[in-house]
């Protein structure tokens, strides 16, 4: 990762951009800057390594339909629609490129929609490992790498789940590469802030 490059080009497209070397250091920076508000998480890998639902609950109440006591309460569907409604939304990504576009494959909807829209904040986390050198190579990483290894995690009877190597461009009833959102820019109206880690998280 050419983490100058990607830091310069992010702020071109109307970032707020800032890289972390652990994500220790992240989660302190997030847990200093968001306080007495509603956040929205999107199913995120990154999000559960980094216990960032843990630190934030602490000063914040969130939403996000990986709790399973939330589920429990209020139904999956409930939670997600209550945290399309938040303050704040965080992510991660499924790719991000040096030159500063951004890329999220989704099979329900929800995620990139509030990366997209409705928020007064949105907060994209990145490992090391999610940033490919251009747009192409983000792509393809989202496609073959991501996508496939979420499915095979998810248990899901699609040919890129059995050994997670990569797209087959499926017709499977179970395929959750069903909506691709590249940002090109950050969206108007919304605080958008990418948070690098020098670290891997995620798929």
């Amino acid at each position: 990762m050419n983490k100058e490059k990607t830091l310069e080009n992010l702020k071109k497209r109307g970032y707020e951009a800032l890289y972390f070397e652990t994500g220790k250091e992240a989660i302190a920076y997030m847990a200093e800057q968001v306080k007495g508000k509603t956040i929205g998480i999107g199913g995120s890998m990154t999000v559960k390594e980094l216990g960032l639902e843990q630190t934030l609950g602490e000063n914040n109440t969130i939403y996000w339909h990986w709790n399973p006591t939330q589920v429990e309460k209020n139904g999956e569907k409930a939670v997600r629609n209550l945290a399309e409604t938040t303050d704040v939304y965080i992510s991660s990504v499924n790719a991000l490129a040096e030159t500063g576009e951004i890329i999220n494959i989704d099979g329900t909807g929800n995620r990139i929609a509030s990366i997209a829209y409705g928020h007064d904040t949105l907060y994209l986390i990145a490992g090391k490992n999610k940033v490919a050198e251009n747009m192409e190579a983000a792509m393809w990483r989202a496609r073959n790498v991501a996508a496939p290894k979420n499915a095979q995690r998810l248990n899901k009877k699609t040919p890129c789940a059995v050994r997670a190597d990569k797209c087959y461009d499926c017709d499977s009833p179970e395929r959750i590469c069903r909506g691709f959102l590249t940002l090109e820019r950050a969206m108007k109206g919304m605080k958008t802030v990418v948070i690098l880690i020098g670290e891997d998280f995620g798929m």
